[in-house]
């Protein structure tokens, strides 16, 4: 049995920026998607994938 969390917005985003996304996590992989456009498709990567970028995220933090 896997898990699922439904669609996530980051808690970074805000009522009035207009550049949010959604993330939600399978045991399959990590999808993302446009939170403006939700019906117009997601990107999927493995868990491992998504581990990495978020690696590289904290790597470029001041």
């Amino acid at each position: 049995m896997g898990y699922d969390t439904g669609w996530l917005k980051s808690t970074r985003s805000s009522g009035t920026s207009n550049m949010c996304v959604e993330v939600r996590l399978t045991h399959r992989g990590v999808f993302v998607r446009d939170s403006k456009e939700p019906a117009g498709g997601h990107l999927g990567v493995s868990h491992a994938a998504w581990r990495r970028f978020l690696g590289e995220i904290a790597d470029d933090r001041p």
